[in-house]
């Protein structure tokens, strides 16, 4: 597990248990305690965490990870993100060429492909892109554009040469919403734009949706509702809405396995 994967897991942990024992914890993580005791310090520094004696504990004030007492888009059903990505992830294989799009679902994909072997990885999302390119063995493309003001996402048609020459076996995307009569859509008609030629390159598309967004629907459609090869959603999706779509393989991904 690379460091920032790790100390990501004991924020997210922190988070769940409000509190964290060095011993219990290095157990958990099978590292050595000194290990973590230097995560702990540089997420001190950073003034994410407070060390106590012999553990740890959030911050009571707002960190570069908790900006506003506003809950950020990664936090917002974070369970079931993570579980869609670790599904997600299951579908990848040696050797193939991903595309990830810059979503925080598709992140927690990023997340769980971090110690992959051998594969390339297409994306604009800076974060996905710094999380996998700390494997010497996974080939990173970031995709080039302009830099969304306020976030850590690369939109607009100015990587289109770069994916005019890429042929990837997967796409993974996430929407605003997920429709059966409009597709994923998004907000941003930039985004959705890159989206839609990511796709186009790419073998199969994989759609990443919690519970919350089926049904939804936003400004801009970035995948057609038919160019879709597989959805995966969470344990707490209307199943009377998921019996309705057709011609569509759905995963479901059990939140239960996030302890």
């Amino acid at each position: 597990m690379f460091a920032s994967v790790r100390r990501d897991k004991i924020i997210q942990w922190l988070q769940r248990h409000e509190q964290l024992i060095v011993k219990e914890l290095a157990k958990e993580f099978n590292v050595s305690e000194g290990t973590l005791r230097t995560d702990l310090r540089m997420l001190e520094e950073e003034g994410v965490i407070e060390r106590t004696h012999g553990g740890a504990v959030l911050a009571k004030r707002k960190s570069v990870y908790r900006e506003s007492a506003t809950p950020s888009r990664s936090e917002v059903n974070y369970a079931e993100k993570q579980a869609i990505g670790l599904q997600a992830a299951n579908l990848v294989s040696k050797g193939q060429c991903i595309l990830l799009d810059a979503s925080s679902t598709v992140l927690e994909v990023a997340k769980a492909l971090a110690d992959y072997d051998y594969i390339t990885v297409v994306t604009n999302g800076l974060d996905a892109a710094m999380v996998l390119n700390q494997n010497p063995r996974i080939n990173v493309i970031l995709i080039g554009g302009v830099l969304r003001s306020g976030s850590r996402t690369v939109e607009g048609v100015l990587g289109k040469g770069i994916l005019d020459g890429i042929h990837g076996d997967l796409f993974f995307t996430s929407a605003e919403g997920v429709s059966m009569e409009e597709g994923m859509t998004d907000f941003s008609l930039y985004e959705a734009e890159l989206k839609k030629q990511m796709a186009a390159n790419a073998r199969m598309t994989i759609a990443l949706a919690d519970h919350t967004k089926l049904g939804r629907r936003s400004i801009a459609t970035s995948v057609s509702f038919d160019r879709i090869d597989t959805l995966i959603t969470d344990d707490k999706a209307d199943s009377d809405y998921l019996r309705r779509i057709k011609g569509i393989r759905v995963v479901i991904a059990s939140t239960n396995v996030n302890k």
